[in-house]
């Protein structure tokens, strides 16, 4: 089966600083991927790659067989590539629905009327119908989470990138993001996630990669990946026997 996603020797510096290197991997449809990795270890500038948010400068980025790596954001976005951000930065002074209209009538580049049930839909599936008319800059942090989510759904996309959307959360809320995710997935849709809060993240992947120092450090399996002792030292902080 050909990869929907697909990375190769990609690599990405800032003046002297090689931030990733060399990086190659692959995702099929509608499989989960989790990135782990420490701080600074190149987890977000991954994402930033594949969206087209920054340019590579080395290296070859796929999706569904077609080389993205000269198509504009917005293009790839249209192209089935949705993504959440770290921080939710919504249309505070729009209404929760409106911030979803926005993504869904540029995403499918179709009339905003055309656009209202699949709207609805996002809003039932995410847990914000209820919300829909509030203002976005009134809602909590996990509402806004759960808006960020919304948005890059709107788009419709094929492969959805998950970046820390955890982060801040009580476990309660976790998990209730969680089986939000759960749900979003089980549609068919192929989730990549880069998270701190690893027992979330392993309970959902079905694969782990581990970055670091912008280099990839191993890749399998979540019991294996987290059973290695270089990866145990790297990232959990625990010295390899």
């Amino acid at each position: 089966m050909e990869p929907l996603l697909a990375l190769d020797g990609v690599s990405k510096r800032y003046g002297a600083l090689t931030v990733v290197d060399g990086v190659s991997f692959a995702v099929a449809p509608g499989e989960t991927l989790g990135v782990i990795g420490p701080n600074g270890a190149g987890k977000s500038t991954i994402f930033n790659l594949i969206t087209g948010d920054v340019p590579a400068d080395a290296g070859r980025i796929t999706f569904e067989g077609a080389a993205i790596g000269g198509l504009p954001p917005h293009a790839r976005c249209q192209a089935g590539i949705g993504r959440t951000y770290q921080i939710p930065h919504p249309f505070a002074k729009m209404t929760v629905f409106e911030n979803l209209l926005v993504g869904a009538a540029f995403g499918a580049r179709q009339r905003e009327r055309e656009c209202y049930d699949h709207c609805v839909e996002v809003l039932r599936v995410t847990g914000l119908l209820s919300r829909a008319n509030v203002s976005a800059g009134t809602l909590t942090l996990l509402q806004r989470k759960r808006l960020e989510l919304a948005r890059a759904l709107a788009v419709r996309p094929r492969l959805l990138l998950l970046d820390e959307i955890a982060g801040g959360l009580t476990e309660h809320e976790c998990q209730e993001l969680l089986e939000t995710i759960r749900s979003i997935h089980a549609r068919g849709t192929a989730v990549v996630w880069v998270e701190h809060i690893v027992h979330t993240l392993v309970s959902f992947v079905s694969r782990l990669l581990v970055l670091n120092f912008g280099r990839k450090l191993d890749d399998g399996p979540p019991a294996r990946v987290l059973a290695n002792p270089v990866v145990r030292e790297v990232y959990l902080g625990m010295p390899a026997s």
